[in-house]
């Protein structure tokens, strides 16, 4: 499966901008499930500086300074990636989630060390009894660990609200397990908060999905979004994405950019500008199936 992903990001602003410094994540990874063929970003005005580099996680990061006045600012980031299919996991045949959590402070490789850093508290995803107790009827003792977090991601699937206007993008994660509303980011806070507070390694994943409009109706341009869903780690097998908003686990129809902790360490676009005043945001999204 191959997508050309076109992400357009403008900003508008009612006054000037004499100098703006951004981070950009928006280069897709390349992995064991994906291989980003081409990529590249038209920035406009052109910026006087840019740079690339990994960030702590592997994600690419864009730096981009613009230093002369500007009324706006667009950002187009276009990348073919071409996905990879993985035979999804046995549920069942996972270790039992206590074992896993035992692993975690018994192992000293990378793998664990790393996966041990992401049961800590995030800035977006502090732990809290409530999270816990939420959390509680999927981690059932002995029970296999991708079962239980499937259950888990079914039950947010079920008893949340797909609802864009209760949240923001720094709505504390207990509000949105309050509300029981929100988006894809608030299910993978909420997702990721609860994995946590079992003792267990979660990570927020930032992406794309593939939408596929109803049958006898025409693909909308600009109709996709960038889209979040979290991931969990299993000795042996690696990390493991589901999927809370579509109840699913992640397989051929996501592109995946960035990974961290939460939200705060994979926002697509992020800056600090001089001037402006107020501003308006505009983005839009393509995601689009490319023949071979």
């Amino acid at each position: 499966m191959t997508f050309r992903i076109i992400h357009t990001t403008r900003y508008g602003y009612n006054e000037s901008v004499t100098l703006c410094h951004n981070e950009a994540r928006l280069h897709p990874r390349s992995g064991l499930r994906q291989h980003c063929a081409t990529h590249f970003v038209r920035i406009e005005p052109t910026p006087a500086h840019r740079q690339e580099r990994l960030d702590y996680f592997g994600n690419p990061v864009l730096y981009f300074a613009l230093q002369e006045p500007h009324e706006g600012l667009r950002v187009t980031a276009d990348s073919i990636v071409q996905i990879i299919e993985t035979p999804l996991p046995d549920l069942a045949a996972s270790p039992p989630w206590e074992n896993v959590r035992a692993w975690l402070t018994e192992t000293f490789t990378d793998a664990a060390i790393e996966a041990r850093e992401l049961t800590l508290d995030s800035p977006l995803v502090p732990s809290g009894p409530d999270l816990a107790l939420y959390a509680a009827p999927s981690f059932a003792p002995g029970r296999p660990l991708l079962d239980a977090v499937y259950d888990l991601n079914r039950r947010i699937h079920s008893e949340f609200v797909y609802d864009t206007h209760l949240t923001t993008v720094s709505t504390p994660v207990s509000d949105a397990l309050n509300l029981r509303h929100g988006v894809c980011q608030d299910f993978a806070h909420v997702a990721i908060g609860c994995i946590r507070a079992m003792g267990l390694p979660a990570r927020y994943v930032s992406g794309y999905v593939e939408s596929v409009p109803a049958d006898g109706q025409p693909r909308l341009r600009g109709a996709d979004a960038s889209h979040a869903w979290f991931a969990v780690f299993v000795p042996d097998l690696g990390w493991i994405d589901f999927d809370p908003t579509n109840d699913t686990i992640v397989t051929t129809q996501h592109v995946t950019t960035a990974w961290g902790r939460d939200y705060a360490d994979v926002a697509p676009l992020k800056g600090v500008v001089f001037g402006g005043g107020s501003h308006t945001l505009e983005v839009e999204v393509d995601v689009m199936r490319e023949s071979l």
